[in-house]
């Protein structure tokens, strides 16, 4: 399936785009050993968790994640909607720096949440959910943030065929973003994904959120002009 759509441009220098994000601070670490930077913004709004990189080779959403950082972190310019807001610009440092889908150990981390329909697979195998559901440290910190800081709503950025992925009652979300950028709005991506963040939040926890695919093959200097409009309608 994925290879009915253009591959993922890499970063040139995916080291220094992940060290750029270290101003935020450190959420947790990886099972490669490294940082994975986030930071809460607070406001007296809806509670939003916005992450990015799960997987490491889908670096639109990286981009995007990268351009709303130079646009309220680096530039300081204040975003309007007052929501409280935990940003974590890419959950999959490993991933980034290896151009992989997968962490450290090789585990595709949106297999890995303790779903009631996780299932184990081979090791190797692309979508490979690991040793255990929740096996990973990454996994391991978003449990812990949805605990803490219980978000009202999640977006999570990764690039496929360009869609807005609804997962439990995020239909509103999805029209939002369909305002500003006219993406198909579906609660099936067309193929299973046991263990997802989707699946875990969004149907079986009935926290709204959207698997917003940004268009893959886009290059990467255009995709935060080009999503930008969606995003802050919900963040």
């Amino acid at each position: 399936m994925a290879d009915e759509v253009k591959p993922s441009e890499q970063f040139a220098e995916p080291r220094e785009i992940l060290q750029s994000f270290s101003s935020l601070g450190s959420v947790g670490t990886s099972a490669g050993g490294n940082a994975i930077w986030g930071k809460r913004f607070h406001g007296p709004g809806q509670r939003v968790l916005f992450i990015g990189g799960v997987h490491g080779n889908e670096t639109e959403g990286i981009a995007a994640t990268k351009g709303y950082f130079d646009e309220f972190v680096v530039n300081g310019n204040t975003p309007k909607s007052g929501r409280d807001i935990l940003f974590i610009p890419v959950l999959n440092p490993d991933g980034l720096l290896a151009f992989s889908r997968h962490n450290g150990n090789r585990v595709d981390l949106n297999r890995n949440m303790p779903t009631a329909d996780w299932k184990a697979n081979d090791p190797g195998e692309k979508y490979y959910s690991g040793p255990a559901a929740a096996s990973e440290p990454e996994s391991q910190l978003l449990l812990q943030i949805l605990a803490d800081f219980k978000p009202e709503f999640i977006v999570s950025l990764h690039s496929w065929k360009p869609m807005f992925n609804v997962n439990g009652p995020a239909h509103e979300y999805a029209r939002r973003m369909h305002a500003a950028l006219p993406y198909e709005i579906t609660e099936d991506i067309g193929y299973p994904t046991p263990g997802s963040l989707g699946t875990y939040a969004g149907w079986e926890r009935k926290i709204p959120t959207i698997t917003f695919e940004i268009e893959r093959g886009l290059p990467l200097a255009d995709v935060y002009r080009i999503v930008r409009g969606a995003l802050l309608a919900v963040i």
